[in-house]
């Protein structure tokens, strides 16, 4: 007997993560965007140096356009190129989705948030978060929740 193609799957692998995505913003939605690479820098997120921490999506003339991710060259890149580590990434969306996200953006006050960056199938995709920002007593009250889960669990461990 055959094995079923979904067990075999295995799990993708993060390159990057924007952990503080989650503190600033509500997350409404979620989408898989491919991105337009050059060689040095797969050879570079494939050593996993890459950083989303202050990078943003912004969408212009019907295309979206990823800014301020940081990819470090490695040093072992080709002579006749000049790595730029900062330099503004276009991402792969279909026309629906951009269409889809114009709308939210522009009519309802939505942000485009890189949330994670990660392999499929060999190929690099960045997830990005339709998202709104919270105000500072949000991101109060979401600590206070984190902080009162952590100690029920601590509680219910000891007893």
């Amino acid at each position: 007997m055959g094995k079923n193609k979904k067990q075999a799957k295995e799990p993708s692998s993060t390159i990057a993560l924007n952990r503080k995505a989650r503190h600033e913003f509500f997350i409404e939605d979620r989408l898989e965007a491919g991105m337009e690479l050059e060689g040095w820098e797969v050879k570079s997120m494939r050593a996993g140096r890459a950083q989303l921490s202050e990078a943003y999506v912004l969408l212009r003339n019907g295309e979206a356009f990823l800014f301020g991710a940081h990819i470090t060259p490695l040093p072992t890149a080709s002579t006749h190129i000049n790595p730029d580590p900062s330099r503004t990434r276009k991402l792969l969306l279909h026309r629906a989705e951009i269409n889809r996200l114009v709308g939210a953006v522009e009519r309802k006050g939505y942000t485009l948030v890189p949330m994670a960056l990660y392999w499929k199938r060999g190929r690099a995709k960045l997830e990005i978060g339709l998202a709104k920002g919270k105000k500072e007593y949000d991101k109060r009250a979401d600590k206070k929740d984190k902080d009162w889960e952590r100690e029920r669990a601590r509680i219910m461990k000891h007893g």
